[in-house]
């Protein structure tokens, strides 16, 4: 029995009311449910936002030490090694250190310093993290299953872990691996049709989308995209064959992701295919699903932990 939990963006009481409200307790130096079979998996974005972020590494590291949990990198993890990290050659952080990637990393800062041993420790651990799972009956991920990705990276990584070289090539944008992993952890964008853009919610204009992987009806340009204010400013007809195939096959294992920033109440995007964050790295509710062999994804083993 795997409990599957997304996003926590250092919002450390409501991943310890969800732990509760699911049987786990902290016992022996980790959080442990009471049947030893039975285990978390977290999502990733385990920072950033929220106030605890030390308090929420401590407690799901804990977990991955004790056996009590899996975990995937998210794309705030994958920003903090390469914000903390700089280039061998020539000295430059490899995530500018912009007014735009401060603000969203202050969080973490006010609590783990530039340069100061503890975040050396906590930037170390992430590094360890997989940047996705394969297990028996299922698949886990920050944002997006892409088997050609996957494929390749399983060839570039020690089982989804990245190397301290490869992470160090993923934060160059000529660099191929940098696409591969940009793709797992933000999920995919594709390029408009020539002459096409639209406004976003800032009002600058983008000629890339972001579009649901897993939406295997999608017909249109509308029907795919993700984050576009006002749809009719993208192009009409029909879509080429290789935005057509860039869809999690039906015939697949179930895949749990996060990454999205969901509202509402919560949807299959697909019959096997779950996305889980639902904001709680705002003032939105903490998810977690109850994978426990069966591989019809059902929303009723959804549970919600408030908000």
């Amino acid at each position: 029995m795997y409990d599957i939990i997304p996003d926590i963006h250092g919002q450390f009481e409501k991943l310890e009311h969800a732990l509760t409200s699911l049987g786990y307790s902290k016992r022996n130096g980790a959080w442990r449910h009471s049947d030893s079979g039975r285990i978390c998996v977290f999502l990733g974005d385990f920072i950033d936002r929220g106030p605890r972020n030390g308090d929420v590494i401590a407690l799901v590291r804990g977990m991955l030490d004790a056996g009590t949990a899996l975990a995937v990198m998210g794309n705030h993890e994958l920003n903090a090694i390469h914000f903390h990290t700089k280039h061998p050659e020539t000295g430059v952080p490899l995530r500018p250190w912009s007014p735009k990637n401060l603000r969203q990393h202050q969080s973490f800062l006010d609590e783990f310093p530039s340069e100061s041993t503890a975040t050396r420790d906590v930037i170390g651990w992430m590094r360890s993290l997989p940047i996705y799972l394969e297990l028996d009956g299922f698949r886990a991920v920050h944002a997006c299953w892409d088997e050609g990705c996957i494929a390749r990276l399983e060839t570039e990584t020690a089982s989804g872990v990245l190397s301290e070289e490869k992470l160090i090539m993923a934060a160059d944008p000529a660099d191929p691996l940098n696409d591969l992993v940009e793709t797992i952890t933000k999920g995919p964008e594709v390029i408009l049709p020539n002459g096409h853009s639209f406004a976003d919610k800032d009002g600058n204009q983008r000629t890339e989308v972001r579009v649901k992987w897993w939406n295997g009806e999608g017909q249109s340009w509308a029907d795919i995209a993700m984050s576009v204010p006002e749809p009719d400013d993208l192009p009409k007809g029909g879509l080429p064959a290789d935005v057509s195939a860039m869809v999690y096959p039906e015939t697949a294992k179930p895949v749990f992701f996060g990454h999205y920033w969901l509202t509402g109440q919560p949807v299959l995007q697909a019959p096997n295919a779950l996305c889980l964050d639902y904001s709680a790295g705002k003032d939105g509710p903490l998810m977690s699903y109850g994978m426990d062999g069966d591989d019809r994804l059902t929303l009723e083993k959804i549970k919600c932990h408030g908000d």
